[in-house]
């Protein structure tokens, strides 16, 4: 689209933010969150667990990735899933929106991880019957947007959704653990090389289970070294 026809259309249909609702400048006009939401979004920062990323204070070891397979070593969280960043995640998964995976792409591009030109994006499965009510993995839309920003490939069958799971969301952080054991296993021809960094790519962090076991999927196909990224961290007291 030239830059007149886009002047044009934002005249005939002015874009608005998703979160406040002010109208987007013409250069912003292709996102769907302004920078003025964007820029209130809480990035999470340490002090935190150096291994999964929940804040401190511990007492005693961390609960919370105690029991992640070894190959699992790091997982981080772009922004803590409050106010508006709770909104565009709702956006992503259930207002039928994926295009504002770049928005929260963005956010997550500025996480530091040690990767290389040769890591892999891994987005969590969907299972079948959510994929196709939903129409798009938000997963797989986030991990697309990551990796045009990080210049990574992304792949979609080296793990593979094992079992229909009940919603996390209503579920407390000992019975997520129980829902999703098990619920993924390797793909069909996972093609897992043990020497690239394979990250895993998920829209929310709030106990870690759901990564866990889909980490626990990939290390069975040969993986050695895994990494985690998610756009949200849930707050859950009760394991800080």
């Amino acid at each position: 689209m030239t830059s007149a026809a886009r002047i044009i259309e934002q005249l005939l249909l002015p874009a608005e933010c998703l979160v406040c609702h002010a109208l987007l400048a013409e250069r912003a006009a292709a996102s769907i969150v302004c920078p003025v939401c964007r820029h209130r979004w809480r990035t999470v920062r340490p002090p935190w667990c150096e291994r999964c990323g929940q804040p401190e204070p511990h007492f005693g070891p961390c609960r919370l990735c105690a029991e992640w397979p070894a190959a699992l070593t790091l997982v981080r969280s772009a922004v803590w899933l409050t106010d508006g960043a709770r909104e565009a995640v709702h956006a992503l998964k259930y207002r039928g929106l994926p295009r504002i995976a770049d928005d929260l792409a963005a956010a997550m591009a500025g996480v530091a991880l040690p990767t290389d030109e040769a890591s892999v994006l891994v987005p969590i499965p969907l299972a079948p019957k959510r994929l196709r009510e939903r129409g798009y993995n938000q997963s797989d839309a986030l991990a697309a947007a990551l990796g045009r920003q990080w210049r990574l490939p992304v792949s979609r069958t080296l793990i593979t959704r094992a079992r229909e799971t009940a919603t996390q969301t209503a579920l407390t952080p000992e019975t997520r653990l129980a829902n999703v054991a098990g619920a993924f296993t390797p793909g069909r021809r996972p093609g897992v090389s043990p020497d690239p960094t394979y990250i895993l790519v998920d829209d929310v962090f709030t106990t870690g289970a759901t990564l866990a076991e889909a980490a626990r999927a990939l290390e069975q196909a040969g993986a050695r070294t895994i990494l985690g990224i998610t756009f949200g961290r849930a707050v859950i007291p009760d394991f800080t």
